[in-house]
């Protein structure tokens, strides 16, 4: 398997984990949208919260350019941290939900 793969799966395996954890608001459902073609991965939240309409992405990662790239992480689940333990080194993982002049201060992939 080459590391792209093992990127692809790193993150299908982390995010169907996730998805089954239990939500704090018991009345949001949340789903796993896994677009492979594309290497987009997120998770999204929807229901209702009394009269309002809940529907937004908690965790959205992506795969560009052979790094993989933590878009947006709304929870408390460290997938960063994670993808570390799988042994994914830090210059393939981005912060992209830090500006790109922040990521120079970082551990992490320019981008």
């Amino acid at each position: 398997m080459d590391r792209i793969e093992n990127y692809q799966q790193y993150i299908q395996e982390l995010l169907s984990e996730y998805v089954t954890h239990p939500s704090l608001n018991p009345t949001l459902d949340r789903e796993f949208v896994c677009d492979t073609l594309h290497d987009r991965y997120l998770i999204i939240n929807l229901g209702w919260s009394e009269n309002r309409r809940i529907h937004g992405c908690s965790i959205h990662v992506d795969i560009k350019n052979g790094k993989i790239w933590i878009q947006h992480n709304m929870t408390e689940f460290d997938i960063t941290e994670e993808l570390l333990q799988r042994g994914v080194p830090k210059e393939d993982i981005v912060l992209g939900f830090h500006s790109p002049k922040m990521r120079e201060y970082s551990e992490f992939a320019v981008g």
